[in-house]
């Protein structure tokens, strides 16, 4: 790798650290935010779906739009606004302007995933990608190893300050990247990229070349594990905290043990798992973890199995996105930003009506969201076996 490209790499790792630090910060506050302000289980659903939704709207234009403008302008918009939807949201208590906070999260979210994730694999060879896209989903974990346990203390002083502190960490996270990421046109290809025509790959570029039967399947899977992954990930706080009664302490020590077996998982152990064993069959065993984990909760008796559990659901999640990320970006050397965004448009879907889903469901009985989410995670369990894809289709 060239300097500029290793600086630009280093700018999107601190850049996605920064804004995961901020939404490790609010996660462990949202309990006692529904408590406070006296909303509902599904309150807090439609506030998740918002975001989802506005991203799902937002991903595939941005997408299209960055491979067009560049990376860097989409960037720093969507860093900039993901400060704004995190001061909104701490100057508000009212429920709608909550909502208008996530809608603008989303498109923040939208700017910046995709396009961060489009500039990585823009800039690295096939065989360097596993290892940064890698390095990028540990900058997530890493945010959320430091965000709940000052999310905690912060909360002592405020239930508001997490979020005044995460609008901080957004405009930090703007500036550095207007200041620090070279331009798009400063920073040096690999010579697989600057091909005019590539003859290894399946796709050529164009979207239409995206209806072929394997890229088929794997969005398929990204839609329907986004229902999963999101049912059990947005109301976790909510369900620890109404049947085990967890403490905001508690949630965050999970996290933070999470953050750190992610931690190690992603920076040392995921481009050797990639090369082992494929991005399918790694994709494969991260589902069946993580539905044998979810029925570990189910079942369990005592917080220790619940944490442990968790931890098992949570890493494999983490290894999961990266992996599916990684096998999308391998498809084209063109259009990154395109197919990044559906990526993200698709996981919207899911994500929208997951958190409806789980939170409605948590209304009813507390159970009842996990029961279906297993059953969302075994279905995509058994759809990794009818993904295909032969070894020069990515080579």
């Amino acid at each position: 790798m060239s300097v500029k490209v290793k600086r630009a790499i280093f700018i999107l790792i601190l850049s996605e650290f920064l804004v995961c630090l901020g939404i490790g910060l609010v996660i462990p506050v949202m309990p006692f935010l529904k408590n406070q302000l006296h909303l509902s289980a599904f309150d807090m659903g439609v506030m998740t779906a918002l975001f989802a939704f506005a991203q799902f709207v937002t991903s595939p234009i941005v997408g299209r739009i960055s491979d067009r403008v560049g990376r860097k302008p989409i960037l720093a918009i969507g860093l900039a606004l993901y400060g704004v939807s995190e001061v909104i949201f701490a100057v508000t208590n009212q429920l709608a302007v909550f909502d208008v906070s996530r809608i603008i999260g989303g498109i923040s979210a939208a700017m910046v995933t995709p396009t961060g994730m489009a500039l990585a694999a823009d800039i690295t060879t096939k065989k360097q990608r596993a290892k940064v896209i890698g390095w990028l989903s540990a900058a997530f974990s890493g945010g959320l190893i430091l965000g709940p346990g000052i999310g905690g203390i912060l909360a002592g002083l405020n239930y508001k300050t997490p979020f005044w502190f995460a609008g901080a960490l957004g405009i930090l996270s703007t500036i550095a990247l207007l200041t620090l990421l070279p331009k798009d046109a400063e920073i040096d290809r690999p010579e697989s990229q600057m091909q005019t025509q590539v003859t290894t790959n399946m796709l050529q570029g164009d979207w239409h070349d995206l209806l072929v039967r394997p890229v088929i399947l794997l969005f398929v899977l990204i839609l329907i594990s986004s229902f999963g992954l999101q049912g059990f990930e947005s109301i976790y706080s909510l369900f620890v905290n109404e049947v085990f009664n967890f403490s905001i302490a508690n949630i965050a020590l999970v996290l933070t043990l999470n953050g750190i077996i992610s931690l190690v998982f992603q920076v040392l152990l995921f481009d050797r798992l990639v090369i082992r064993l494929q991005e399918t069959k790694l994709i494969r065993y991260c589902f069946f973890i993580a539905f044998a984990g979810t029925l570990w909760i189910i079942f369990a008796h005592s917080k220790l199995e619940v944490v442990i559990a968790t931890l098992f659901v949570f890493t494999a999640f983490d290894l999961l996105r990266p992996a599916i990320t990684t096998l999308l970006t391998k498809l084209s050397a063109k259009n990154q930003g395109l197919i990044n965004g559906l990526n993200m448009s698709l996981t919207s879907v899911g994500n929208v009506i997951g958190p409806l889903m789980s939170g409605a469901l948590l209304d009813m009985n507390t159970h009842y969201p996990y029961v279906v989410v297993a059953g969302f995670l075994a279905v995509s369990y058994l759809l990794t076996f009818a993904v295909k894809i032969k070894a020069h289709q990515i080579a």
